[in-house]
């Protein structure tokens, strides 16, 4: 009997490692794909992209009002239809999934086109003669990096119970973020090249192998988050395994007609369908605000590569503290109460974003020079990151409570449906905006509509969840 009890212990203690190590290798997922979003979306390539776009419409004779409104407008149509192919491509390679019980295949051939299309960010040329490929490519690898999303994610409700996964899903955040940061201190410190000199130390770009004229430097941004991504997707795909023995043989055909079973089901769970459409808004508004925040401080702060570097470890540093005490206050209270506080921070920021110039604030004047409207997008900055972060880790928490267990990669692909579908509408809503009334800042009005819209819906969603 001692034996036996001493065997269950050890299979005991060896399961918890297991699981332990799982946890971690899940985690470094986000630590490898959050430099694509820090770097490429929101602070290097984004921006970049916007300056260079705009001197090319420059000198095609627009004034310059024009030319940064049409810039900010076809980086929201690239978006726009990335998030189209999102919504449609994630459901149902998550329903054929699940048909099969396998997702590694899946995962392995986004990050592959991922990895290709990250490293051709480097021949966006200062020029602007690679502005419409750069613009494709960097939209293939959106769709890849967040169809890998989908599969990681559906490996979240096999790494702990209901009160575990929201405290997972914010450490797994905050790791991500604090990626972000190390990756960004990089890119600052020796990639950097605005003026020439790297990011406060004033090194030459790449170590000197770079040409800061040919903006190299900037553009090494791409090869950067590829080869990060290699690297730190080691720990998941050694640590995280498909059960073999689950695998079966299953089929487009047997794969849509449990997604049509589930997408007939959805209108009689009120609080999944809720959900799914609250987060389609509420996530939509904060990617407006992650796509758009850098460009935004380019085209009206006029802020240079080094603001917009204080602005992103700023930015990172808060989503780090901030996803981490979410994780806390949810194990405690549930995702959903963390959502609500979260969306009016956002609409808050949304809102003194857009009457924020470089000479007013919502017709209060600024003296000439002042530092002011620097310090406020700052603080901005702040609480985008913060929010950002918490946001999204409570709302993977959430469809956990609403996810079925035998399907997750379908609920899962569901939540990137609902977080996607719309994923085209903030981006196109601003593009609209922005050419109607011409003006980048006014170009924001939607964001606070799609939060609006987003915490409305929130009304109808049970804290405890609907896992039917």
């Amino acid at each position: 009997m001692k034996k036996i009890n001493n065997m269950k212990m050890r299979h005991a203690v060896t399961a918890e490692h297991s699981l332990k190590n799982r946890i971690r290798g899940w985690a470094m997922f986000d630590w490898a794909t959050q430099p694509f979003y820090t770097l490429g979306l929101t602070f290097i390539f984004g921006p970049y992209f916007a300056s260079v776009s705009a001197d090319y419409f420059l000198n095609t004779g627009l004034d310059q009002g024009s030319a940064d409104a049409r810039a900010q407008m076809i980086w929201s149509w690239g978006q726009a239809v990335a998030g189209f192919f999102v919504a449609i491509i994630g459901v149902f390679a998550g329903a054929y999934a699940d048909s099969t019980h396998r997702r590694m295949p899946w995962l392995w051939a986004s990050s592959a086109v991922f990895v290709v299309c990250s490293w051709s960010l480097w021949y966006m040329v200062p020029d602007g003669s690679a502005m419409w490929s750069s613009l494709i490519i960097f939209s293939i690898a959106f769709v890849a990096a967040e169809l890998a999303v989908v599969f990681t994610n559906a490996v979240l409700p096999s790494l702990g119970n209901r009160h575990d996964i929201g405290e997972i899903s914010a450490n797994g955040a905050a790791l991500g973020y604090l990626g972000g940061i190390l990756s960004l201190i990089i890119m600052l410190f020796f990639f950097f090249d605005e003026g020439g000199k790297t990011f406060m130390i004033g090194l030459l770009p790449g170590f000197g192998l770079l040409d800061a004229g040919s903006r190299e430097g900037t553009r090494a941004v791409g090869p950067l988050i590829a080869i990060w991504y290699t690297v730190f997707m080691i720990p998941f795909f050694v640590c995280v395994h498909e059960d073999k023995s689950s695998i079966k043989h299953g089929g487009l055909r047997q794969a849509m007609a449990s997604l049509k079973l589930s997408l007939q089901g959805l209108v009689k769970r009120q609080s999944l369908f809720a959900f799914l459409g609250a987060q389609m808004f509420y996530r939509d508004a904060l990617n407006g605000l992650y796509a758009f925040g850098g460009i935004y401080a380019v085209l009206i702060l006029g802020w240079g590569q080094t603001q917009l570097g204080v602005f992103a470890v700023i930015g990172c540093i808060s989503a780090v503290l901030v996803t981490w005490v979410s994780g806390k206050y949810d194990r405690n209270f549930g995702p959903l109460p963390v959502i609500y506080f979260h969306i009016y921070i956002l609409i808050a920021v949304s809102l003194c974003m857009i009457g924020l110039s470089r000479t007013s604030f919502y017709g209060f004047g600024f003296t000439a020079g002042s530092t002011l409207p620097d310090v406020m997008f700052y603080i901005f900055g702040l609480a985008i990151g913060g929010s950002g972060g918490g946001i999204y880790a409570a709302s993977r928490s959430m469809m956990f409570r609403h996810t079925n267990p035998d399907r997750p990669n379908e609920s899962f692909g569901l939540f990137s449906l609902a977080g996607k579908a719309t994923a085209f509408l903030a981006p196109l809503l601003i593009g609209i905006f922005t050419f109607l009334l011409n003006d980048a800042a006014l170009g924001f009005l939607p964001v606070v509509g799609l939060f609006v819209v987003g915490m409305l819906l929130l009304r109808w969603v049970s804290a405890d969840g609907d896992q039917t």
